[in-house]
């Protein structure tokens, strides 16, 4: 039987390891992580998780969970990171994944062989060991490898990335200077306002800010009833409905967007404007240089921090290939379907993008193609090298071209795509079982 390497056991990883079994494959998992749930998985340690203490999921549940296991139906419609632990490790309790995994391993190389097999070296405890696998499923994440900013002078304070974030009240009674726009930035800036003498946000540009709920549902939900609308009307409506929400950005001191909704990554928070405006959090333009504990802004105004927390990303990495063979560190990501190889046809990528929504429902999607794909289902295009060029110069949204947006997709339109390629009866029947009785999913 044909053995299969999956790397990470994190949300993709261990859909990947599911539905590879579905097919009668043999797998094994490796989790250089504790426990299944990758940066889900809270920490106090510096590690692979990148969640905080008050993390919530940015997507609505019900767009968010796997078309194979529900939520359960008590969570509320943005579950925390505990809870979102606790459906991953029960989706592997109840599929029979954690015979499969192996926790706490670390992958420190992977190669082809002569014989176009792939040699996988793994450690664990100190002790190093190479298997021979015939595919490769890479499933490590991108959001664990910080990208840090470089401004002229010298921050003689402390000076740290959002993924060395845990608890905010370690920020008690700090001034502290929050970099970025992002979902990570705005959560970050409205947590440690909450302890910090002074809390400031700079913007080097203006993003538009998402609430989490409109008409009292989900916005997630609410826009997806109009996305049968063309591109630019449903942008309009979209605008709209976050003009009623918040008016004008002005009225916060904040940089107006210059650029329609989705050209960058949204970001999905209630609390920062409310927070801005009981003058919590303080708008600051970006950082023209570095003094001491002084900060310069391009607009001529300086202040005195503690700490600054860069909320600027994450790279894109795989340190277990070698950087003259894959390197998606920077630039375009040519991947087919955004997880097949133009020229190698046993490896898979499953989860590398960054939707408009939730990763999961189309990385279990990835992961039935690729399964089926293996046990000879499912057939490839001949052409996929001009179709990984089509999709290329064709993206779902034209976006700023910075390293954050080389793996953006939309959503609905991405999993209409996946699901194009596969039958029509793709859902485990389990689905049906779990829906009836949501009890039998052991959350505990």
């Amino acid at each position: 039987m044909q053995k299969i390497c999956i790397i990470g056991a994190g949300p993709s990883g261990i859909t990947a390891a599911k539905n590879l079994l579905d097919e009668g494959l043999d797998i094994t998992v490796y989790d250089y992580g504790k426990e299944v749930g990758g940066n889900w998985v809270f920490s106090e340690d510096i590690s692979h998780s990148s969640v905080f203490e008050t993390t919530h999921i940015i997507s609505s549940k019900t767009l968010s969970e796997y078309a194979d296991f529900p939520l359960p139906a008590d969570y509320p419609d943005y579950p925390s990171h505990w809870q979102l632990a606790k459906y991953f490790q029960s989706y592997a309790k109840h599929f029979g994944l954690y015979d499969y995994i192996e926790l706490e391993t670390e992958v420190t190389h992977a190669e082809l062989n002569t014989e176009g097999k792939w040699l996988v070296t793994s450690k664990k405890n100190a002790i190093e060991k190479t298997e021979i696998f015939d595919y490769l499923v890479v499933a490590n994440g991108h959001h664990w490898k910080p990208r840090m900013p470089a401004y002229e002078g010298n921050f003689t304070g402390r000076f740290i990335h959002s993924h060395q974030v845990k608890r905010f009240a370690d920020f008690k009674n700090e001034r502290v200077l929050v970099i970025g726009g992002g979902n990570s930035a705005c959560d970050v800036a409205v947590e440690t306002s909450r302890f910090s003498q002074r809390t400031d946000l700079s913007w080097r540009k203006g993003y538009w800010i998402v609430p989490k709920f409109l008409y009292g549902e989900p916005t997630d939900v609410v826009s997806s009833r109009i996305r049968f609308l063309p591109k630019w009307l449903w942008q309009r409506l979209s605008h709209f409905s976050i003009w009623l929400k918040f008016g004008s950005w002005e009225l916060y001191g904040l940089q107006k967007p210059t650029h329609p909704i989705g050209y960058t990554h949204p970001t999905i928070n209630d609390e920062l404007m409310y927070f801005i405006r009981h003058g919590k959090i303080h708008p600051k333009k970006d950082i023209k240089r570095l003094e001491g504990k002084t900060v310069h802004f391009v607009d001529g105004t300086q202040a005195e921090y503690d700490t600054i927390i860069a909320c600027t990303g994450y790279i894109i990495s795989h340190p277990f290939f070698d950087k003259n063979f894959i390197d998606y560190s920077e630039g375009a990501v040519p991947l087919y379907l955004r997880m097949l190889h133009p020229t190698i046809q046993n490896l898979y990528f499953i989860g590398l993008f960054q939707p408009l929504g939730c990763i999961w429902p189309a990385a279990e999607l990835q992961s039935k193609i690729m399964a089926r794909e293996i046990v000879g289902k499912w057939k490839r295009p001949q052409n996929i090298e001009k179709l990984i060029e089509k999709e290329l110069k064709n993206p779902d949204y034209k976006q700023d071209k910075t390293p954050r947006h080389t793996i953006t997709v939309d959503y609905h339109r991405f999993k209409k795509r996946l699901l194009r390629e596969l039958p029509a009866e793709y859902v485990s029947k389990d689905r049906k079982v779990l829906e009836t009785s949501r009890a039998s999913i052991d959350l505990k």
